[in-house]
C-alpha cells in the first residue's frame, strides 16, 4: 500500500479548542504521555497549542523515525529552536550538511581509547567530592544529591573539555545552567515562542545567564588560541580538527557552540542519571547489596580504573535501569518533511512527531512489570534478545548522542567510587518524584543522608 493510499489519521485526545492538550501537559507531562499511550495505542495524535503532534510508542516506530527514515524527520522543531537560544548551532540543534560536517570533525574526540584516558581524572574528581562528603557524614547532615551530582559532573566534563578544572567558575556556570534549564522547560510547556528579547525580568535573567556561559567558554577558547598548544583535551582536538574536503577547521563561534553543547549535555544528563540511581538504590536494598558485592569482588576497596569498567557489569546494569525508568530526555521531537505512514496511520507533512524514551521504556510488550526497578533486565543475554529501540536514552540512529560512551564510563566510575564508601538514604518525609527541567530531575533536589560503609561490609 502506498503512502497516498493511507488516509487514516491517528486517534488521540482532543483537548481544548484553542490550546489543545497544552493544559494537560502543563499539569502533568508524564501522566499525559502514559495515559495517551494507554488509551490510544502505539501511534496517537494531539494538538499542542498550534502544533499538530504525533506520539510514537512502539520501538518499530521509533526506529522508523530515528534511523530508517531519519532524513524525513528533522530537528526543525520548536524544542530545538529553543535549545539554540542557549547552545547556538551546536551538534544538538544543527541540521543537514552543517551538522554532518560538525559531527565528523568532533567524532575523533570521542574515540574509545581517548575516553578511557579520562578515567583517572574522573576518579580523582569524585574522590575530592567524597572528601567534602566526609564532613557532612560526620555532622549527620544531609546532602542535596542532585546539586552534588551537577557540581561533580560539571567538574568532570569541564576537565575533559578544557584539561583543567572549572571549579573557580562552577558556581556561576551552574547557576546559569539552572536558570536556562528552568526557563526553557517553562517556555516550552507554555508555548512561549518568542526568543528572550523583551525587557521583562525573565528575559533579562535568560540573557544574563547565557552571557555568563558564553563569556566563560569564549574566554577559554581565546586563551587557548593565544597559547597555540595541544593539551590533549577535547577542546584541543576540536581546534585541531580539519574538514577532509576543504581543510578548514571550526571558527571560534562554532567552537563555542560545540563546547556549550557538550557542557550542557555532558553535565545535565549524567548528573540527573546519577541522582536517580542513588534514589532508586536507596529503595531497593537487594539491588544495592548485589552492587556492593560486585564492587567488593572486583575492586576490593581500591579506586576503579578504566580497565575495571568492563568488569563492572552489574554496576552498568544499575545505571541502565535507572535510565530506563527516568531517562534524562523525556521526548525527542522531529518534524515530518514529507507525508509518511507509521503503524498504519498517515503522518501529514509538516506535523511534529514525538518519540519518548519515558513511554517506550515502559512498553508492556518489551518490559515485564515496567515500573519495577530490575537492573538484571540489562544482563547481556536479556539485552541481546530485546528490540534495539526498546531502550534509547541517548536517542538513536545517526543522531545518537556523540558522548554516550563518555557518559556511561563516568556514571560507572562515579557509582563505583561513591558506593564503596557510602550508602545514601532519603531524608525522612521525602518522596522520590520527578520534575521537568531540560532533563527529568528528582523533585526537591533529593536530600539524602550518608551512611559510611563499615570495613567489615567491604571485606
Amino acid at each position: 500500500m502506498t503512502t497516498a493510499a493511507v488516509t487514516r489519521l491517528a486517534p488521540g485526545p482532543k483537548g481544548h479548542l484553542l490550546m489543545g492538550v497544552l493544559p494537560q501537559v502543563q499539569r502533568d507531562l508524564l501522566g499525559f504521555l502514559k495515559t495517551t499511550v494507554r488509551e490510544y495505542g502505539d501511534v496517537s495524535s494531539y494538538r499542542l497549542g498550534p502544533v499538530k503532534s504525533h506520539l510514537i510508542a512502539h520501538p518499530d516506530g521509533v526506529r522508523h523515525v530515528l534511523q530508517d527514515h531519519v532524513k524525513n524527520y528533522t530537528k526543525d522543531h520548536l524544542s530545538y529552536r529553543m535549545g539554540s537560544w542557549i547552545a547556538g548551532n551546536g551538534l544538538l540543534t544543527s541540521r543537514g550538511d552543517f551538522w554532518l560536517r560538525q559531527r565528523r570533525l568532533a567524532q575523533p574526540a570521542f574515540h574509545r581509547q581517548r575516553i578511557a584516558g579520562m578515567a583517572t581524572r574522573m576518579v580523582q574528581t569524585t574522590g575530592e567530592m567524597l572528601e567534602r562528603w566526609d564532613t557532612a557524614a560526620a555532622q549527620g547532615t544531609p546532602v542535596g544529591v542532585t546539586g552534588e551530582m551537577m557540581r561533580l559532573s560539571l567538574s568532570i566534563v569541564g576537565d575533559a573539555l578544557f584539561g583543567t578544572s572549572v571549579d573557580a567558575q562552577a558556581a556561576q556556570v551552574g547557576e546559569a545552567f539552572n536558570e536556562l534549564s528552568r526557563q526553557i522547560a517553562a517556555r516550552f510547556r507554555s508555548m512561549r515562542l518568542l526568543p528572550p528579547i523583551l525587557p521583562t525580568r525573565e528575559d533579562r535573567a535568560f540573557r544574563a545567564a547565557r552571557t555568563t556561559l558564553r563569556a566563560t567558554v569564549q574566554g577559554i577558547i581565546t586563551q587557548r588560541r593565544q597559547r597555540e598548544e595541544d593539551t590533549g583535551d577535547l577542546l584541543s582536538m576540536l581546534m585541531a580538527a580539519r574538514d577532509e574536503d576543504t581543510g578548514t577547521g571550526m571558527t571560534d563561534t562554532q567552537l563555542g557552540d560545540e563546547v556549550l553543547t557538550m557542557l550542557l549535555a555532558g553535565h545535565e544528563t549524567t548528573a540527573t542519571t546519577l541522582a536517580w540511581t542513588w534514589g532508586l538504590l536507596s529503595k531497593h536494598p537487594e539491588a544495592e547489596a548485589r552492587l556492593h558485592a560486585e564492587l567488593d569482588a572486583v575492586l576490593g576497596g581500591r579506586a576503579p580504573t578504566a580497565e575495571d569498567v568492563p568488569k563492572l557489569g552489574y554496576t552498568r546494569q544499575v545505571v541502565e535501569e535507572a535510565m530506563r525508568l527516568f531517562p534524562a530526555a523525556v521526548i525527542f521531537s522531529r518534524t515530518a518533511q514529507e507525508e509518511d505512514v507509521i503503524g498504519g496511520f498517515r503522518i501529514p507533512k509538516g506535523s511534529a512527531v514525538d518519540v519518548s524514551p519515558y513511554v517506550t521504556h515502559r512498553h508492556p510488550d518489551f518490559w515485564e512489570e515496567p515500573e519495577a526497578f530490575r537492573p538484571e533486565r540489562f544482563a547481556p543475554e536479556a539485552a541481546a534478545k530485546r528490540h534495539r529501540f526498546a531502550w534509547f536514552p541517548f536517542s538513536g540512529g545517526p543522531r545518537q548522542c556523540i558522548g554516550n560512551g563518555f557518559a556511561m564510563m563516568e556514571s560507572q566510575l562515579v557509582l563505583a567510587m561513591v558506593a564503596q564508601r557510602y550508602q545514601l538514604r532519603e531524608a525522612p518525609g521525602f518522596s522520590l518524584q520527578p520534575e521537568s527541567h531540560l532533563s527529568l530531575r528528582p523533585q526537591g533536589g533529593l536530600p539524602m543522608y550518608l551512611e559510611r560503609r563499615s570495613p567489615a561490609a567491604r571485606s
